[in-house]
């Protein structure tokens, strides 16, 4: 396993501990996943809570609790996750777009929700994995390692793969350009009418193009008022990420991380 990418190491309240680390995949998984990632969350008496917000993302996730594994689907709006005790997570990130190669069901069924890999990839699979990763005491990397092979064999399973569609087209423009682009005018560009490309959308991505668009932006600004050691000029932060004005900033946030952007960075600093 190569060395971690990306760490965060913080307290909730003492003596409760997060550690969450993100790694990236095996060469033959790259062009599916954007990372994986472990988390080891050790709480008190007192359970933890802390805030996930709308990522573009689809997850598998694989916890030492009731050896519960699941997929949590393409997020709208923000999830409270409640720890309590120590809880170890082994898990993956699909690229946008990625994930149908290995559910192979229209992704807006999975939207807002997490669904069992029992379910998903029926219940020999999902449970031969679940013995693989939690019967015996295993490393990280180890526990990874596992968690890749099932996906492989999950990859290798599925139907024969396709050139680009018009959706993985898509996705690559709207990322490119950080949400800032109509959808219409892409629709055109592409040569495909507006419904198609939100039907194309719902099913192999999740969401609608204009929903996938808006949270490209709002990530694009979120992510940059992290790196912030001053308090912003609010209309200036909207003007940079392509904001209308502040209003429509707020409007974002508001849905996307159930915060004024004031007050979400504040609690981000505390």
């Amino acid at each position: 396993m190569l060395c971690d990418i990306y760490t965060i190491l913080f307290f909730a309240s003492k003596p409760a501990m997060i550690v969450y680390q993100e790694y990236p995949p095996i060469p033959a998984l790259r062009p599916w996943l954007d990372c994986v990632w472990t988390c080891r969350v050790q709480t008190g008496a007192t359970p933890v809570t802390h805030q996930v917000l709308p990522d573009n993302g689809i997850d598998i996730l694989c916890q030492d609790q009731q050896d519960a594994s699941f997929a949590v689907g393409m997020m709208t709006a923000p999830i409270a996750v409640v720890s309590h005790g120590l809880v170890q997570t082994v898990a993956a990130r699909f690229k946008p777009g990625a994930a149908t190669r290995f559910f192979q069901l229209p992704l807006c069924e999975l939207n807002d929700g997490r669904t069992g890999l029992q379910q998903l990839w029926g219940r020999d699979l999902a449970m031969r994995l679940g013995d693989a990763l939690w019967s015996a005491p295993l490393s990280d990397a180890q526990r990874l390692a596992i968690l890749q092979d099932y996906l492989l064999l999950r990859l290798r399973a599925g139907p024969p793969l396709r050139a680009p569609g018009v959706a993985q087209h898509a996705i690559a423009a709207i990322e490119g350009a950080h949400g800032l682009l109509r959808v219409e005018e892409l629709a055109r560009r592409l040569g495909v009418s507006g419904q198609h490309l939100a039907l194309q959308f719902r099913q192999q991505v999740g969401i609608g193009p204009k929903l996938f668009a808006r949270i490209c932006r709002f990530r694009a600004a979120s992510n940059g008022l992290k790196r912030l050691a001053a308090q912003p000029d609010w209309a200036q932060v909207a003007l940079q990420y392509g904001y209308f004005d502040q209003s429509h900033l707020i409007h974002d946030f508001q849905d996307f991380a159930h915060s004024a952007p004031d007050a979400w960075l504040a609690g981000r600093h505390r």
